[in-house]
């Protein structure tokens, strides 16, 4: 597993069956998250101190390739068919330039296309049924789709009805989005015909959210007062909560082993939840 140490410009590596950390990345200025590709076993890094993403091998970091992009990296997103990255940017205080997505062609190592956006982004997903990717906007509250295979602009946009779309990921098989924002508010996106639901109220405003479609659960991660809330996304029910630690907004999942990581930065350490 491998885990953006912003403090540190790192990214650290963890043995997720061992539980041990195992090494750090250095290099990384201001590094934001990281996104693993299975498919092409690639590891990708949003370098939000350089405005750069960084690409490199499973197990061979030594050929980290940097690549310039047009704002502040955070979320990012892949289309392992063309190779596209999408990074979305966000801005420093007061900065007047506008704020956008980059499209970053893997083979050519080149940016090649930089959309404008409303405002400040937030998660981002790739959906290969519809060869699109979706991109949380924070105001006005919307997810914009950026197409892949002609991405020269906003598509189209869900208007969500709640302050500040944040969490975002998507079930491929219901094909619909999960949303969670600022406001407490949980939504669900129906892709075939845009309907926009609520689904529940959370304990809190939320950050990462990760759906894990082999036990149709949602995790949804909770900074104040520092939970994992567990929804069941057959009935949209609040299942459990786990308890981690104030402060603790950043989770990452394991599909293979149902394991739930829960980043402390109070006790600078990681929490993990195995689901059952």
């Amino acid at each position: 597993m491998y885990v953006a140490h912003t403090s540190n410009d790192s990214v650290d590596v963890i043995d997720s069956n061992k539980g041990v950390y195992v090494r750090s990345i250095p290099g990384l200025p201001g590094v934001a998250g990281v996104l693993v590709s299975n498919e092409k076993s690639l590891v990708f890094t949003s370098n939000r101190g350089e405005k750069t993403v960084g690409v490199f091998h499973h197990g061979r970091d030594d050929g980290l390739h940097k690549i310039r992009v047009g704002g502040y990296p955070n979320g990012l997103a892949f289309d392992s068919k063309r190779h596209h990255l999408l990074a979305a940017n966000v801005s420093r205080q007061d900065d007047p330039a506008p704020i956008t997505v980059s499209i970053v062609d893997l083979h050519k190592r080149i940016l090649t296309s930089d959309i404008v956006v409303p405002s400040r982004t937030r998660w981002t997903v790739y959906d290969p049924e519809n060869d699109c990717f979706y991109v949380n906007i924070s105001k006005p509250s919307q997810i914009v789709r950026v197409d892949s295979d002609d991405p020269d602009g906003v598509a189209s946009a869900f208007e969500i009805p709640a302050t500040g779309p944040h969490g975002l990921d998507i079930d491929l098989e219901g094909r619909r989005l999960f949303c969670a924002c600022d406001q407490g508010g949980l939504f669900t996106v129906e892709l075939e015909t845009g309907k926009v639901s609520k689904a529940s109220s959370l304990a809190g405003t939320p950050d990462v959210i990760f759906y894990n479609s082999r036990l149709k659960h949602l995790y949804v991660s909770i900074g104040d007062p520092g939970v994992i809330e567990v929804f069941n996304t057959e009935t949209m029910k609040l299942l459990k909560t786990v308890k981690t630690e104030p402060g603790s907004h950043t989770i990452a999942f394991n599909p293979e082993n149902d394991k739930v990581y829960a980043f402390l930065p109070g006790t600078h350490q990681a929490s993990v939840f195995v689901d059952e």
